[in-house]
């Protein structure tokens, strides 16, 4: 007699059909290590019958899971789960900003063998085109379709990540601007490129909801005759999770167009949900460099990035791209269309959401409601508090086995505060907590550390010191 499945059928809560919320359910568990390697699924029709669903949502259930290589099928004896939760390591980082291993070693040795068999040897005997192969260009425009991005392949260039993107996009504008500006807090790859490129640079003040219209105006009208470029990231700001609304997009690229500066979008976090506001690029396509990245929404590894630039510099992007002597290894090229092709990279999309969702609420319930959480997919949350608390919080969860970025990592500079008396406010500081890069069941314990790092006494903190909850 066969043994029972020790798994008690549910289905995730929320939107999604009955396969992918079923997926969802068994996924999470087996990641949170509530199913061990070795465990049977339950049948079909039987796990069908129990949540009320039809037997061929449980098997397109099964089968999203067996591309992830979270589970495998015996013929005649039935589904087993493959791998095994990770054990939480003695010291927890939650300086990374990653999404989560959604690939097991057995979906990766599925994959190879896949591209094995209708590889063309042409990826590898010879130098792939600049921007990349027009048809992963094509793929590439199917998948960013999905995301509210319409583009032509041949606009597109295909790069080695989204850092190589932003620093294309840098090189192209540079010639013809005189000044940087950025979010007062951002990404700090960025902020690199751009001191190495050696252009002024300035911060622009924000709020929860990103760069303050007023302020930016202030900023580009502080320097008549000469041109900004503006680098923002409007959703999921890395690193206070800001996302702007439709209004605030439309100020900051009508600004842009009135003072006649360039903008740098990074959207590697963009991800098509309904609702989601236009991106800049939709809006001032005539000025905008937008960027996308596939490592932040499908895995770490796979460093391939989007680069969609404006018409009139589109020309001058390839002889950057090509001077920056950075080439995405064919097998990344590859390995996207296969994924995107077979349904595999839309699989693990939906359950990135599902599972920063998940992380999110973790977070917020043991950190507070002044945690702030980044929406859609993205794995990082801010915990705002004064300048010197942050300094001294990072180090005490050090002493805890916790890393945490510095905060001083993400300062553009000191913020241009001009404009009107309600933008005038201290500026936004904090923690960043990347909440991809440890377990899940690792999760909770770095983020009491966390906690109690905030709550420890330390006459270097301030007497208003955030409350944790």
């Amino acid at each position: 007699m066969r043994p029972k499945s020790p798994w008690p059928a549910r289905l995730h809560d929320g939107a999604g059909s009955p396969a992918h919320r079923l997926a969802e359910a068994l996924g999470a568990d087996i990641l949170a290590g509530r199913l061990n390697a070795g465990d049977r699924l339950p049948a079909h029709r039987d796990l069908a019958w129990r949540l009320g669903i039809g037997v061929g949502s449980v098997t397109r259930a099964y089968a999203m899971l067996e591309r992830r290589g979270l589970t495998h099928s015996v013929r005649g004896r039935g589904t087993f789960v493959t791998v095994r939760a990770d054990a939480a390591s003695t010291v927890l980082d939650l300086a990374t900003n990653m999404p989560p291993p959604m690939f097991s070693d057995r979906a990766l040795a599925r994959t190879l063998h896949a591209l094995a068999r209708r590889i063309d040897p042409a990826l590898f005997n010879i130098y792939p085109p600049v921007a990349g192969h027009l048809e992963h260009r094509r793929v590439m425009t199917r998948w960013l379709e999905a995301l509210g991005l319409v583009v032509q392949p041949d606009r597109l260039l295909l790069t080695s990540g989204a850092q190589q993107a932003l620093s294309v996009a840098l090189a192209v504008a540079r010639p013809h601007v005189h000044y940087a500006l950025t979010e007062e807090q951002t990404y700090p790859g960025m902020l690199g490129t751009v001191r190495q490129s050696g252009l002024p640079l300035g911060g622009v003040r924000m709020d929860g909801g990103g760069m303050l219209p007023a302020c930016l105006k202030a900023a580009l009208a502080g320097r008549p005759g000469q041109r900004a470029v503006v680098y923002l990231t409007p959703t999921a700001h890395n690193p206070t999770t800001a996302t702007m609304d439709e209004a605030r997009r439309r100020d900051i690229a009508a600004l842009c167009r009135q003072y006649d500066a360039l903008v740098i979008e990074d959207g590697v976090y963009v991800c098509g949900a309904e609702g989601e506001p236009p991106t800049l690029w939709s809006l001032a396509p005539e000025r905008t460099f937008h960027v996308g990245s596939l490592s932040k929404i499908l895995s770490p590894g796979l460093r391939i990035g989007a680069l969609i630039p404006p018409p009139a510099l589109a020309e001058a992007c390839l002889p950057a791209l090509l001077a920056s002597s950075l080439m995405i290894a064919p097998l990344s090229y590859a390995m996207m269309a296969q994924w995107m092709q077979d349904g595999t990279a839309q699989s693990v999309r939906v359950s990135l959401q599902a599972e920063s969702a998940r992380r999110m609420d973790l977070a917020a319930s043991i950190l507070g409601p002044d945690l702030a959480v980044a929406p859609g997919r993205a794995f990082h949350a801010w915990l705002p508090m004064p300048p010197g608390q942050a300094v001294a919080v990072v180090e005490r969860a050090r002493a805890l086995g916790v890393i945490l970025p510095q905060p001083h990592v993400f300062e553009s500079g000191r913020a241009n505060a001009e404009g009107p008396a309600d933008t005038q406010a201290a500026g936004m500081t904090g923690l960043r907590l990347a909440l991809g890069s440890v377990s899940f069941a690792a999760l909770p314990d770095a983020l009491m550390r966390v906690r109690a790092a905030c709550h420890a006494p330390s006459p270097e903190v301030s007497r208003d010191t955030l409350p944790i909850y």
